[in-house]
């Protein structure tokens, strides 16, 4: 995952955004009192790994498949073609 992203501040847009903000600001204490989404990957994965793996697993699984289909379409694509005069 990009820095960007890891380093962006966390708005409490919606009811669930609000609780982990507050929840994760009230545990870590940042200085400027902002808390970041890594801030929130890091707690989430101290106080429910379970969760955090599941996300990981499924992920994963998700590149797996996607990388197999972009092998079958790549090879598919630059395949000689066979024609009945061979």
């Amino acid at each position: 995952m990009s820095t960007e992203v890891l380093d962006q501040t966390v708005e409490d847009e919606n009811e669930m955004k609000g609780w982990l903000v507050n929840y994760v600001g009230d545990k870590l204490q940042p200085e400027d009192g902002n808390v970041t989404v890594s801030m929130i990957v890091d707690q989430m994965a101290e106080d429910f790994p379970e969760f955090v793996l599941a996300v990981a697993e499924e992920n994963w699984v998700r590149g797996y498949e996607q990388g197999v289909t972009d092998t079958h379409e790549f090879t598919e694509d630059t395949s000689p073609e066979v024609t009945a005069d061979e």
